[in-house]
């Protein structure tokens, strides 16, 4: 049975990360990009993908194949199967710019909600990523997981997402496509998300889809990227933060369409859908740029605190 003060009261002690170029070479032909600034670290420009933060979490400090789910099985209260698991939302906010190109750091990771769905869970996890050295926040990243079977202890809902970041009723200022390769989930793996959902055709059939399909954060990846290219300038430092929905499964080798509206000079809404299956696979989605200066991302004393981002 789900004890939802036991999870709540879970602190588990900070867990090391690390990350050098190659890694950031990797996660970014894993999102598909092409850009030399992104895949060469030779390029004058050359720059860490913002949403780089979000494998983090499941490389750790490795470089070789991590087991999945090992995160989740030393949370208390709550009886996680990795095969069960759904992720629901995802938060990325970047707290220092320029984002470092290596370096050593500590995630610290505390659960901040759990609700009760009836048939399972939606566990909210909340990440902060800090310098190992100075301490200094470099990324925060809120997660929503979705566990089947882990629901009915009587506990509230939740918030509702329906009403959240809603397109506005005009077509969009911008549009992007981008086709995935059949290979794209496999490449991606590879930056230490290893469910083999993902991966291996026997399993994914076993949980009832018809081959694996992409992890969700990779199409989170390709969106950020639309926005990166066509509101930023293909400036890193001007993109503050994101969030999204993931509201259906993509599978390797479609092509993702990112459909852009400007609320206003900060705020952009966003819709993906798959082309030939017309499906919305991410819905409920906004980032927030920083608008054009000659220091587009201040640092320091003048670096918004962790959580102003607002979505």
């Amino acid at each position: 049975m789900t004890d939802p003060k036991q999870v709540l009261a879970f602190r588990p002690p900070p867990s090391p990360v690390s990350y050098n170029k190659r890694d950031l070479i990797l996660y970014a032909l894993g999102i598909g990009a092409t850009d030399m600034k992104f895949v060469y670290e030779g390029d004058p420009e050359f720059s860490a993908l913002p949403t780089f933060s979000t494998v983090l979490s499941f490389k750790g400090d490795s470089s070789d194949v991590v087991p999945f789910g090992s995160n989740f099985e030393m949370i208390p209260g709550i009886d996680i199967n990795p095969a069960m698991i759904l992720h629901g939302e995802q938060e990325t906010e970047i707290l220092k710019h320029p984002i470092p190109l290596e370096g050593q750091f500590l995630n610290k990771t505390i659960p901040i909600g759990l609700f009760d769905k009836g048939s399972g869970a939606v566990l909210v996890q909340e990440t902060i990523t800090v310098d190992k050295n100075t301490g200094e926040p470099i990324f925060r990243n809120v997660g929503s997981t979705f566990i089947r079977g882990a629901g009915g202890f009587g506990g509230d809902r939740g918030p509702s997402a329906i009403s959240l970041n809603t397109p506005p009723k005009r077509n969009p200022d911008k549009v992007h496509e981008d086709k995935t390769i059949e290979s794209q989930a496999l490449i991606y793996r590879l930056s230490g998300d290893y469910n083999p959902l993902h991966a291996y055709p026997a399993f994914a059939q076993s949980v009832g889809f018809q081959r694996p399909i992409l992890h969700g954060l990779c199409s989170y990846g390709f969106a950020a990227r639309a926005i990166i290219k066509h509101w930023c300038d293909n400036d890193v430092q001007r993109f503050k933060s994101i969030r999204v929905r993931f509201a259906s499964p993509v599978y390797p080798g479609e092509t993702l369409v990112t459909k852009m509206w400007q609320e206003s000079e900060t705020k952009i809404i966003f819709e993906v859908s798959v082309k030939e299956r017309n499906q919305v696979v991410i819905a409920n989605a906004a980032a927030v740029i920083l608008p054009a200066t000659g220091n587009s991302c201040p640092v320091g004393k003048e670096n918004p605190k962790v959580g102003t981002s607002k979505l």
